[in-house]
């Protein structure tokens, strides 16, 4: 499971991260992965954003989430104890509850607080899942929650609401992305950024658009979601955005972005599935 580029064994393990919150990363991880899985692909979610809200948004109740990701990262426990079945077929979550909140203090004295979530996502507990995607909801920060998850992954998805400050927070984004390629794994990079919460009818939105495309270039997806009311109502009734109504504009976007970025995996001959940062 060593190769960034989904040409050797299966999953390929994406996390979804910006430090900024209220971007559209949850959004994104819960119906990135509804979409993935519509078109027949295995997809695992592993919501370690204290929060919780991806768990929530996927229809685990509180109370059912007798063990999560914080048990899988500072207890002995096993991935398949963890996972619970989505009302999504093919979708599988990792849940998350507040217990995560403590997680970065009791793992910092540990010689291996930067790796478990790896050791976890690269072994063979998750071989007999049989999935394609592991897709990882990251807490809206730079830390160690955040830094596991970079660790563990093949590439980085970044969100980018556009506003007027889009890209400010974006450079310790790649700086951080970069770190962890030099100093533990080497074979990380750039999935893509995708623009979210896009109003057409606003001159800020395609300015900021102009902007990101012009510094980012290929990184940027062509694929933008609009800002959109069922995407924004769908977790009110713990469901993706794709099962409250399909047919929304911000569900197809969804679906859009999912068809391209397995046209980026499996298109080798003209581009590159993941891009350097």
């Amino acid at each position: 499971m060593s190769d960034p580029n989904n040409t050797g064994p299966r999953p390929k393990i994406i996390a979804i991260a910006n430090q900024k919150g209220g971007v559209g990363k949850t959004t994104t991880a819960i119906n990135l992965g509804t979409a993935l899985a519509a078109v027949g692909k295995s997809v695992l979610l592993i919501d370690i954003d204290p929060q919780g809200n991806a768990s929530t948004g996927l229809g685990i109740e509180a109370s059912k989430r007798t063990l999560t990701t914080y048990d899988l990262l500072l207890s002995e426990v096993k991935v398949e104890d963890v996972v619970c079945e989505t009302q999504v077929p093919k979708l599988l979550v990792a849940p998350a509850t507040t217990d995560l909140s403590s997680a970065d203090i009791e793992m910092a004295e540990s010689d291996t607080r930067a790796t478990r979530l790896r050791s976890i996502l690269r072994g063979p507990e998750l071989e007999p899942f049989n999935l394609d995607y592991v897709l990882i909801d990251c807490p809206p920060s730079l830390n160690l929650l955040t830094v596991n998850a970079m660790v563990a992954a093949h590439s980085v998805l970044v969100p980018l609401q556009t506003e007027f400050f889009a890209l400010e927070g974006l450079s310790q984004l790649m700086l951080s992305i970069r770190e962890v390629r030099q100093t533990i794994n080497p074979e990380l990079r750039i999935e893509g950024v995708v623009l979210t919460m896009y109003d057409a009818r606003n001159n800020l939105s395609r300015q900021v658009e102009e902007d990101v495309r012009d510094n980012l270039g290929e990184l940027v997806f062509s694929t933008i979601i609009p800002r959109n009311v069922r995407l924004s109502e769908a977790p009110s009734f713990a469901m993706p955005a794709l099962l409250y109504d399909h047919t929304s504009k911000g569900s197809i976007a969804y679906q859009k972005l999912a068809a391209e970025l397995l046209r980026r995996h499996s298109d080798k001959k003209t581009r590159k599935p993941a891009v350097k940062a």
